[in-house]
């Protein structure tokens, strides 16, 4: 059986029950073919406060809910994103243009949040205080209230579910924004395998919209915490924002990742790891492999290898299995223009162009810019497309400071035969993420994830002690046999 027909959602939002929005609705839009494939609801600021007073209302009864409980619900959910893996990677394949290994691979992620939030709801919730008075003191996390997550259009289905799976299972109401370009595999599929998993009504609510439906979630005085995932631009005034109602905004923003390549690595591995890095899911992911620094004894070697695997992957409908699509296509026309200026920008800057900078509708050639500068702008910003821009360096100092350069502190790779140097420059360059001999994309439910400086705000989410931060409040609590005795 499916987990949902297009008619369940077509117009409405989810607040419980699929109603009718008062914002009206939004197309949804293949951005591989254009075909419109339906219509989400699309809701306004007024629909997201009376969200909130639902949520509000019900959320003392989901965290009194025993613990046991919450967990049979994530368990339940995990498994159903499993049961409809296939039906839901066919949704992300033709909404938000993944290939299908990246599609198959955010409904496994997906499900593992669900199955490691349920083990999140019976970790130990506080710590015993020492004390001078003759009482018991303690700390405990209790749930915050209503939680407002704010999910992109890049990962959709990852970038909402692990906010909102430690967030319900540590006992609070979820109020989800997806982007109204992947309401469908980022907001509707979420809607449906919550309700199946048998999550109270009003206790989960999904609410597409626009700008004035996102300030509503940051302001509303019902909701406490907010969870934000998006650019750094967004985010900056998310957090201004959050700050001045003085609420909690988790932030994860964007990146410019440096993937460092040594001189002692295998030219064919660091190769593939650069292709991965920098191509996978069109270049449409925060932790992409944005600056490639390869030491100038195999520059040229490494640049010639990379621009034709670039050249020999295949790029198309990634929801038409003839194809055998490796990239699909950008998510519209506004970012596939803002890439291909960046491109040309930094040509006109003086790099090389060795391979891509082409494309056809919203199709763009995975791209590799040789003999950049740092001012090249597909060197110093993020471009968010399937551009690999490579600096060459003499020496493990020069290496550290490009490295450290610049406001983004996401992800780090380090391709090297020793790992301990690896290390060493690990300590030298500021990132809330560190993977050597790997390339700088990579997710598990079971780690912190989180970027420094302009990327956010820290590790707020993923593993057991990042959620329960993230996800609670921390309440001091004493107790005595008699009342207190006081001068007064």
């Amino acid at each position: 059986m499916a987990l949902f027909d297009t008619d369940v959602w077509s117009g409405r939002i989810f607040t419980g029950d699929w109603t009718v929005s008062r914002g009206g609705h939004s197309p949804v839009v293949s951005p591989a073919t254009g075909v419109e494939l339906g219509r989400v609801g699309f809701a306004d600021a007024e629909d997201v406060s009376t969200a909130a007073a639902t949520a509000a209302r019900v959320h003392s009864d989901w965290a009194a809910t025993p613990y046991s409980e919450r967990a049979a619900v994530l368990r339940r959910a995990g498994e159903l994103l499993h049961e409809h893996s296939a039906e839901i990677a066919d949704w992300l394949s033709r909404e938000s243009g993944a290939a299908a290994g990246m599609a198959g691979f955010q409904v496994r992620v997906a499900s593992a949040e669900c199955q490691e939030a349920a083990a999140l709801a019976s970790q130990p919730h506080g710590e015993i205080l020492r004390t001078e008075k003759p009482r018991l003191s303690f700390a405990r996390q209790v749930p915050a209230g209503v939680v407002g997550v704010i999910a992109p259009f890049n990962v959709p289905l990852i970038l909402g579910i692990r906010s909102v799976a430690p967030a319900l299972a540590l006992g609070n109401s979820v109020l989800l924004k997806p982007d109204p370009r992947t309401a469908v595999c980022g907001g509707a599929v979420l809607a449906e395998v919550f309700r199946r998993a048998g999550v109270p009504e009003g206790v989960f609510q999904v609410l597409p919209g626009g700008a004035d439906a996102g300030a509503r979630l940051v302001t509303d005085p019902n909701v406490r915490i907010i969870s934000f995932t998006g650019s750094t631009e967004a985010g900056r005034k998310v957090g201004e924002l959050a700050g001045r109602h003085l609420k909690r905004a988790h932030l994860e923003l964007g990146g410019n990742s440096p993937l460092v390549v040594l001189d002692d690595v295998d030219i064919d591995a660091a190769v593939a790891n650069g292709a991965w890095g920098s191509f996978l899911h069109q270049g449409q992911i925060c932790m992409t492999s944005g600056r490639h620094l390869v030491h100038e004894r195999i520059v040229e070697d490494y640049v010639e290898a990379l621009a034709a695997k670039a050249d020999a992957l295949p790029v198309g409908d990634p929801s038409d299995t003839t194809t055998g699509a490796a990239l699909g296509p950008i998510i519209d026309t506004g970012q596939r223009d803002r890439i291909h200026a960046m491109v040309t920008g930094s040509v006109q800057a003086g790099a090389r162009l060795a391979a891509g900078g082409t494309y056809e509708d919203l199709f763009y050639r995975p791209t590799v810019l040789a003999e950049n500068g740092t001012d090249s702008p597909a060197y110093a910003q993020e471009v968010f497309g399937p551009v690999a821009p490579v600096l060459s360096f003499s020496s493990l100092d020069e290496l550290a400071d490009l490295a450290a350069s610049g406001p983004y502190g996401l992800s780090l790779g380090v391709l090297t035969r020793n790992p301990m140097r690896g290390l060493e420059l690990a300590d030298r360059i500021p990132s809330g993420i560190v993977h050597i001999n790997d390339q700088t994309v990579d997710d598990e439910a079971v780690a912190p994830f989180g970027g420094l400086g302009a990327s956010g705000t820290g590790s707020r989410l993923g593993g057991t002690r990042a959620n329960l931060d993230a996800f609670t409040e921390t309440q001091w609590v004493t107790m005595q046999a008699e009342p207190a005795s006081h001068p007064f």
